[in-house]
């Protein structure tokens, strides 16, 4: 299980649910940007990561992902540009083609003579910081059961989802356990969809990360999150380690106040963990298969 090669007849499915309510206006614990300003900086990158892994030649993107991401807060709804209620998820190459802006950062590089030079690099731009409303997670995990049951029904064979969210913390309209549940049920023939969270805060709490146990976690929100969340597969767990974060067997797909570079680890891991064996055809030729 957790173990088919992924290429463009067989493609991963990756969806990504941001909490977009007003309490993500607060201070990232350790931070001086607001949750919400981190969290799309980390997901810009996700996103960039995951169209270099499928670029091949320098230009062409091979659509081995799907990709999609709900925002929820005022409203519940697909947020990357070119989606909507009935195309909730990208092939990864228009993923690539239509960010919603181009940005100019200042990258420092060696200017080759010993000095160090600012070199401007443009950034896709896919999502921008949003915080309005309350916490409507059991809408966002009912919204991605629809998506993801109808993607496993279509993709038999493939790696099964991998759904990622991304709170602060409590839901405001209900508890979302069930709703999480019924989510991890849809399956491909290669296991059930992957389910993982990461909690976010504002406090200064000692972070937790990818635990086997909810033992210690400081309030019911994280404990609750904690048992939507998925155990890691093998080769999670294997990345996760080389990444030099603490895993045991066991060990789940969540993490409490987390700080901004282990937040990226994480995306970094649920991306490139799907491919066990490796995005074949960018390096054995071009074969659809």
């Amino acid at each position: 299980m957790y173990s088919a090669e992924i290429n463009r007849n067989r493609r991963a499915c990756l969806l990504l649910l941001i909490d977009q309510s007003y309490s993500m206006s607060n201070k990232w614990a350790g931070a001086d940007s607001s949750i919400a300003e981190e969290l799309a900086r980390a997901v810009n990158r996700l996103l960039g990561n995951a169209v270099m892994m499928c670029t091949k030649g320098g230009s062409k993107v091979h659509d081995y992902f799907e990709v999609g991401v709900i925002g929820y807060g005022l409203e519940v709804r697909p947020v990357l540009h070119g989606a909507g209620a009935d195309r909730p998820l990208l092939p990864i190459s228009e993923l690539a083609e239509n960010p919603r802006r181009l940005d100019t950062t200042l990258r420092k590089m060696p200017d080759g003579a010993g000095g160090i030079v600012e070199v401007p690099i443009k950034r896709p731009v896919w999502i921008d910081p949003q915080y309005n409303g309350k916490t409507p997670m059991v809408q966002a995990f009912e919204a991605a059961d629809q998506v993801i049951s109808k993607w496993c029904a279509e993709h038999r064979s493939s790696f099964p989802p991998i759904v990622i969210n991304l709170t602060d913390g409590e839901s405001t309209d209900g508890d979302p356990s069930s709703a999480a549940d019924a989510l991890r049920q849809n399956s491909t023939d290669d296991g059930a969809t992957l389910v993982f969270n990461l909690h976010l805060s504002s406090n200064q709490w000692q972070q937790v990360v990818l635990p086997d146990t909810d033992a210690g976690l400081p309030d019911q929100f994280a404990t609750r999150l904690f048992g939507m969340s998925s155990e890691l597969p093998s080769a999670m767990l294997e990345g996760a380690s080389a990444y030099g974060l603490p895993v045991s067997p066991g060990a789940r797909g969540f993490m409490y106040n987390a700080e901004a570079t282990r937040v990226i680890e994480f995306l970094d891991i649920g991306t490139r963990a799907v491919t066990p064996t490796g995005l074949k055809e960018l390096t054995q030729g071009d074969s659809p298969n």
